[in-house]
């Protein structure tokens, strides 16, 4: 059963509607690790080599962070930053990452309609992760298709809790191994119809 390790980043968590549900659902499942990056660095002194051994002992990297000003927070870019080193994730000799699953889960305030091209913030979602994509195409990992909150402003409780549920299947799915890898890389975000890339049990959970 491949291991998932969920790289959190969310630097006012008090403060989030909807991520602390998302994580919340994930919490305390076999097989996932919660890595709290604002809880572990406060000060933003990663620490390399605990982040390295982190990432070996697992087979799937979920990148879950807010999508702040079309990217991620702060203490996300550092830890990029300091943890893909070269000839440990890239370039010569670094093949550490390789062959691993990746995925984002991004929560933003903006409609779905927004994220278009024509729409009011002219490219994709995709287009605008492509940075994360190229990343982990570098470091040799298979990227997949983002699991993304639109809305998150004017979500009611219920749609909340609807798409915390969601993502704990995805992640478990993840973590089983059953979820179809081809088939969501025709979608343009892994919860645009769960019902298909799912084992209907777990679709219909």
């Amino acid at each position: 059963m491949p291991k998932v390790l969920v790289l959190f980043a969310h630097p006012a968590l008090e403060k989030s509607r909807v991520n602390r549900h998302l994580v919340a659902a994930i919490r305390g499942l076999e097989g996932i690790t919660i890595n709290d990056l604002y809880d572990c660095y406060p000060e933003f002194d990663v620490d390399i080599r605990r982040e390295q051994e982190l990432l070996l002992a697992h087979e799937v990297v979920v990148l879950q962070h807010p999508f702040y000003w079309y990217s991620t927070p702060a203490l996300f870019k550092q830890w990029q930053d300091l943890v893909l080193e070269h000839g440990w994730a890239y370039g010569s000799g670094g093949t550490a990452l390789r062959g691993k699953i990746g995925v984002s889960a991004i929560t933003t305030g903006g409609s779905e309609e927004a994220y278009r091209e024509g729409g009011h913030n002219h490219f994709t979602m995709q287009q605008l992760l492509a940075p994360i994509q190229q990343t982990a195409n570098l470091c040799g990992m298979d990227f997949l298709p983002p699991f993304v909150v639109h809305g998150t402003h004017s979500l009611s409780s219920a749609r909340i809790t609807d798409h915390a549920n969601d993502y704990r299947r995805v992640v478990e799915a993840l973590r089983d191994g059953s979820l179809d890898y081809e088939k969501a890389r025709q979608f343009p975000r892994l919860n645009s119809d769960l019902q298909s890339l799912l084992p209907q049990s777990e679709a219909d959970a």
